[in-house]
């Protein structure tokens, strides 16, 4: 496949939202047939809260890059320029970073292990579903550059 038509994305198929909000309803669905708490939290849960507000204000921070950046944020658009600057001289992926933040906080906040361990499988599927694509998307389209890039600022953190 020929990335440098700038017709074509990444080839992602399924939102990847999607794979965190089916992973927090099979953790909700296991906690109430078998309840794994974290313990007595007190008003620690609120700090679970703080990391969904977190989650969300990186997702509107980086969407407001991308409309700056005058590209697609879908991974399924094509891709006209790689971010690097800002949160994303940190982080390849701060958008899936947030998605992460969602499951952790509401885990925590409802006191719910299953929820909170949630975000491991969606983040493992993410990456076959998506990250990956994305990468050779990536990589195919923009070259060396994006290879620099990837070299020098890691996946997650």
């Amino acid at each position: 496949m020929n990335f440098k038509d700038n017709q074509k994305g990444a080839a992602v198929k399924f939102p990847p939202p999607v794979v965190y909000l089916i992973w927090m309803a099979v953790g909700f669905t296991i906690h109430y047939y078998h309840p794994m708490h974290l313990g007595d939290l007190g008003m620690l849960k609120y700090s679970g809260i703080g990391m969904v507000i977190m989650g969300g204000i990186i997702l509107v921070h980086a969407h407001n890059i991308f409309k700056k950046a005058e590209t697609n944020i879908t991974p399924w658009e094509p891709t006209t320029t790689i971010i690097t600057s800002g949160m994303y001289s940190y982080s390849r992926n701060p958008i899936y970073l947030a998605f992460n933040f969602v499951p952790i906080g509401l885990g925590i906040f409802f006191n719910n292990l299953w929820v909170l361990v949630s975000f491991i499988p969606a983040a493992i599927i993410l990456y076959f579903i998506a990250i990956k694509k994305e990468e050779r998307y990536l990589e195919e389209k923009f070259g060396d550059e994006y290879l620099e890039y990837k070299k020098n600022v890691r996946r997650w953190l």
